[in-house]
């Protein structure tokens, strides 16, 4: 695998934060290029993915336990399906549980005679609720047995319960909370992956750590801005908890994007983008396509000494698995340190869990001692 930081250069050098000023938004540039890199995955993504195939091939995963959310639509129905087919031990982690036990059944007769039973549970999350995220995982860590990858994907929904904006909660807030209070499965699992689903739109969003929500009035608020600024704010939490995991530890964290794929997502759009998901299909990943690159860094061996590299190199960001399979680099804005670290600080204060939360779950602790 070749590396982002020598295949791109859009962030700069590893010299810190490029600024002290505090910002308020984007500025025209930035912006301007965002969407440029938005537009170019639109009409090249295919070309660009057109050394992968489809389905990607998956080693045999027996004794491989993963964690998928949102897996009964999309993208992670697919990487569910495609992983309990390799073997893999899936649990599925969904606010449905009767569309999660249809398609289990589904999914056992396209196959019967031709494999054995598909090894996949379904167990209730809905991440519209914090409390039913600190269940799941009370409920998991429970058992005392390992997790070898956390698949955080979700879909954008309409409300939460816990008062927060819906797109940074159920794209941001809540992942992180699962990912945190998951810890110590995954140091049973290690060496174990947590894999974030991103998006090509985190080009475009910009993050006030003081202003998660965006209902300080300071910028107008919008379902693009809500769900942009989400998925960066979950690449910015990502580099600080991938910083600060220690290498014996054997946990990485890996933002992937799928590429511009024809799922619900795109009902929170904006109507021109939507309507370019109808007016040109051939452009547009299915959700099949758009799994190829979760699937990939949640299995593919390399990515453990690619993500060993970055660390080394004290790389600014976590690593980022591209729509083609292939290392990138995330936004600009994504590299700014100081803003990552306030929206690691600001994400742990809204999600209820001491600023030392992590180093005490490495340790065994109990978050409450």
């Amino acid at each position: 695998m070749g590396s982002a930081a020598s295949s791109t250069s859009t962030a700069g050098d590893h010299g810190g934060v490029r600024e002290s000023r505090k910002k308020e938004a984007l500025d025209w540039l930035e912006w301007g290029r965002g969407w440029l890199y938005v537009v170019g995955e639109f009409f090249f993504q295919r070309i660009s993915a057109s050394h992968l195939e489809n389905p990607l091939t998956l080693p045999h995963l027996d004794g491989f336990t993963c964690i998928v959310t949102g897996s009964t639509s999309g993208i992670g129905l697919e990487v569910a399906r495609q992983l309990a087919e390799a073997g893999a031990h899936v649990v599925m982690a969904v606010r449905r549980m009767n569309i999660a036990y249809e398609l289990i059944q589904k999914w056992q007769n396209d196959k019967e005679g031709l494999c054995l039973p598909l090894n996949v549970e379904v167990m209730e999350l809905d991440l519209l609720s914090l409390d039913s995220v600190r269940q799941f995982a009370k409920a998991w860590n429970a058992r005392q047995v390992a997790v070898h990858a956390l698949i955080n994907n979700a879909e954008p929904q309409r409300f939460s319960k816990d008062g927060f904006e819906q797109h940074m909660q159920v794209n941001h807030l809540a992942p992180a909370l699962l990912s945190m209070l998951l810890i110590p499965s995954l140091l049973r699992g290690s060496p174990s992956r947590i894999i974030n689903v991103n998006s090509i739109m985190h080009v475009v969003g910009f993050v006030n750590p003081e202003d998660m929500n965006i209902t300080s009035g300071k910028r107008k608020y919008t379902s693009l801005a809500g769900y942009s600024n989400s998925k960066l704010a979950q690449i910015k939490f990502s580099s600080i908890l991938q910083k600060r995991l220690p290498a014996e530890a054997g946990i990485n964290v890996i933002c992937v994007s799928p590429g511009i794929v024809h799922t619900n997502v795109a009902r929170d759009l904006p109507k021109v983008l939507v309507a370019g998901y109808h007016l040109i299909p051939y452009f547009i990943f299915n959700a099949q396509e758009g799994s190829r690159s979760t699937l990939f860094a949640t299995t593919d061996p390399q990515i453990s000494d690619y993500c060993a590299m970055l660390k080394d190199d004290e790389w600014l960001v976590c690593p980022y698995i591209s729509h083609d399979c292939r290392p990138a680099n995330a936004s600009e804005e994504a590299h700014n340190l100081e803003t990552s670290q306030a929206v690691w600080e600001k994400s742990l204060e809204m999600i209820g869990l001491p600023s030392d939360a992590l180093e005490k779950l490495i340790e065994g602790k109990n978050l409450d001692d």
